[in-house]
């Protein structure tokens, strides 16, 4: 993965932009989704976002934090989570889907997969270009029926942080 993806994909989880990833981060992206949506935090769903935002804080930091200071810098992101989800994907999909399943049921009432429009807003939410959200989204819907399923969310999520583009 060439440095200017990893910084990329550094950059997406660093949501306060502090230049390392740790727990509040995670709680960063989930305030946003919710705002987004108008849903509380205190509600169920939103009660299931911060549980899903908490369980992929976990995960990252148990392939991450090397040293155990609970962020993860950079250099732990490149040594740490970009080698071991290249080497795993499938383990990198399991620590984000709880709070990607979460996302969905916020972003969609039926809650069962997310419309197009509904993804564009969670990725721009997220901090993601306008432009980029929009390919994502398209790439994401890959049967083309304007609807994305969780496992296809989990699926384009680890393949972003996974196969080079």
């Amino acid at each position: 993965m060439d440095e200017r993806r990893i910084a990329d994909r550094f950059a997406g989880f660093d949501q306060d932009g502090n230049g390392y990833i740790d727990r509040e981060d995670f709680y960063v992206a989930a305030k946003a989704v919710l705002a987004e949506f108008g849903t509380t935090a205190r509600c169920d769903k939103g009660q299931e976002l911060f549980a899903g935002a908490e369980a992929f804080w976990q995960g990252m930091a148990g392939i991450a934090d090397v040293d155990g200071d609970q962020r993860v810098t950079r250099g732990e992101f490149v040594t740490g989570a970009v080698k071991r989800l290249r080497d795993s994907p499938e383990r990198f999909a399991e620590i984000a889907r709880p709070f990607l399943r979460a996302v969905i049921a916020i972003a969609d009432p039926d809650g069962a997969d997310v419309g197009a429009d509904a993804a564009r807003r969670v990725l721009k939410a997220l901090g993601v270009a306008e432009e980029t959200a929009a390919t994502a989204v398209t790439a994401l819907d890959a049967d083309g029926d304007g609807r994305i399923s969780e496992d296809e969310v989990v699926q384009g999520f680890a393949r972003y942080f996974t196969v080079p583009e």
